[in-house]
């Protein structure tokens, strides 16, 4: 038996993915693509064999390693995601790749099981070989190279796609192929100046842009009958809300929407417009305001959100909450926007909340536990995001508990946080627009999963957020009673970026001929967010379209059926 040994190891490894290789063929169904999916599943398999019989020792360990770091992170992200990782997918968990750390701590159960599993294929490649092949000396150390190679020149041809069904330690590693080969050609152009025109030489009011972090709209009470207490249907005296409703984001992901926001991408040109157009802050500093960034989700300088150093050097002050609890970071935010708005500067500040972002099981105090039951509570104090999913398996019980715990984050970090600002800041003389970067699906009509946004098959409500307008009574910018009779329901986030260089009074025609439309114009929007953003090597985005129509709402909880609400 031992002189098969790596043999058997190396079966077994290829078994345990029989189910993953069936459902391939079963989508594929007979014909040519079908015998095309088999010959590219032998080659890769013999490839493979091959690797293990390198005789070098180093050579044949490297091999080992690299397989075996390659099979455990597509294992790991298709048991934390539970969705197959495509290369858009790919390109932004690289993207991503300044939070490895926490993430690997958060998710570290499921990496030592994925590695366990995967220690089957680092043996069956690493041990020593009992056999010499009958072939050249260079032919194994080529044959997996060459099976990443073709798999690379497939996916390139296929616009990134292709891969599935495939042995899966060669996947990571056709995608960073591709995103290598990209990062060397794709140089769209340098930075531009600011070029816009403006209408007004000097700006009296301070401009916010805050952006919650996976907030649904649909479980605000400002947009359903048994939604979350937001604060913000009772505004103190002097200051105006304007709820423009439901608006469609940019993304079901935090990163791709974040950067839209700072950049003003729209759909047609988001690429180029992202990459090469100034920021918010160059137009914010063109206009003579102060600008400021405030990052509740981060610590440390680190950056997120495809913010670059570069892009840093226009932000005037940086803000994280390096000593304070994630708990309580939102409520930090709060306090340094009451401080900002009451100085003697004209301002525009960017916040990027904590909000509801999983793991949402401890980011409210006890006092705010209003809906029961909840997740188990005390695993989580300290973690922003990327959570483990200890006992929570996606069953309908499960996404109960996750619901209840979600509400009660959004009761401390949307209506807590808003509440404080309306008590405590001085919005005279500011303008304040609200949104999250993304929906959330909660699961409510009992489909599988575990994902709550980011999915490659997303439902509406991942794509589904708010839009609210704070404006104190001495600002007087535009008109937001017309804007919202028009735009009611109608907006997306694509509409925000041209109101805040309207606000800071740059030209409306000049605006709205790269831009598009601001919230003062009927917006037309298409009411789609992006799930492909990330489209590569000739394949286009994906659209989903928000049908209000069919958007789940949360019910009552037996609190108010009780009190016959």
């Amino acid at each position: 038996m031992a002189r098969y040994l790596k043999e058997l190891l190396l079966v077994l490894y290829l078994v345990r993915g029989y189910d993953y290789y069936l459902d391939r063929l079963q989508a594929l169904g007979f014909g040519f693509p079908t015998l095309l999916y088999s010959a590219m599943f032998v080659v890769l398999v013999v490839a493979l064999w091959m690797s293990a019989y390198i005789r070098p020792a180093l050579v044949r360990h490297l091999f080992a390693l690299v397989m075996f770091a390659s099979a455990v992170f597509f294992e790991v992200y298709t048991r934390v995601t539970d969705s197959y990782l495509t290369y858009s997918q790919f390109v932004s968990l690289v993207y991503s790749g300044g939070f490895i750390q926490e993430a690997a701590y958060q998710y570290r159960e499921v990496i030592i099981r994925a590695a366990a599993a995967g220690v089957l294929l680092l043996l069956g490649i690493g041990l020593k070989p009992r056999r010499r092949l009958p072939l050249p000396g260079f032919l194994p150390v080529a044959a997996p190279l060459l099976g990443v190679l073709l798999l690379s020149a497939v996916l390139f041809m296929r616009a990134g796609e292709g891969a599935r069904g495939l042995p899966v330690m060669y996947t990571p590693l056709a995608y960073l192929n591709l995103f290598i080969y990209e990062a060397l050609h794709n140089i769209v152009g340098p930075r531009e100046p600011v070029r816009i025109a403006r209408l007004t030489s000097v700006i009296e009011h301070d401009i916010v842009l805050i952006i919650d972090e996976s907030v649904a709209g649909n479980y605000l009470d400002i947009n359903a009958p048994f939604g979350v207490y937001t604060s913000l249907k009772m505004p103190p005296s002097g200051v105006e809300v304007i709820n423009f409703g439901y608006a469609a984001s940019i993304a079901n992901c935090s990163a791709d929407t974040n950067i839209t926001l700072r950049y003003g991408g729209t759909r047609a040109d988001y690429i180029r417009i992202n990459s090469t157009l100034p920021s918010i802050w160059q137009y914010a500093k063109k206009a003579g305001l102060r600008t400021v960034y405030i990052d509740a989700q981060r610590t440390g300088g680190n950056l997120q959100n495809l913010m670059t150093d570069l892009e840093k050097q226009d932000i005037d002050e940086f803000i994280q909450f390096d000593q304070v609890s994630v708990r309580d970071r939102d409520m930090a935010a709060a306090a340094k926007l009451i401080e900002l708005l009451g100085d003697d500067h004209a301002e525009l500040v960017l916040i990027n909340k904590v909000g509801a972002h999983f793991p949402v099981h401890d980011k409210y105090p006890d006092d705010f536990m209003n809906y029961r039951p909840a997740l188990p509570r005390g695993l989580f104090q300290e973690v922003s995001d990327t959570g483990l999913r200890d006992g929570f398996n996606g069953q309908k019980d499960d996404w109960v508990l996750y619901r209840n715990a979600y509400q009660n984050t959004l009761l401390w970090n949307v209506g807590e946080f808003f509440k404080r600002i309306f008590q405590q800041a001085d919005l005279s003389r500011a303008v304040l627009i609200y949104t999250s970067d993304h929906g959330q699906d909660l699961h409510e009509r009992g489909n599988p999963g575990l994902n709550t946004h980011c999915d490659g098959d997303p439902v509406a409500e991942e794509g589904l957020v708010p839009l609210v307008v704070i404006e104190g009574a001495q600002s007087h910018t535009l008109d937001w009673q017309q804007a919202w009779a028009q735009n009611k329901d109608r907006s997306s986030h694509y509409n925000i970026f041209p109101t805040l260089l309207q606000l800071m009074g740059y030209e409306p025609a000049g605006i709205e001929a790269i831009y598009g439309k601001s919230l003062s114009q009927p917006t037309d929007d298409a009411f789609t967010f992006n799930y492909r953003f990330n489209a590569r090597l000739g394949a286009v985005p994906e659209w989903k379209h928000i049908d209000l129509n069919h958007i789940v709402t949360p019910g009552p909880t037996q609190a108010q059926m009780a009190a016959g609400q």
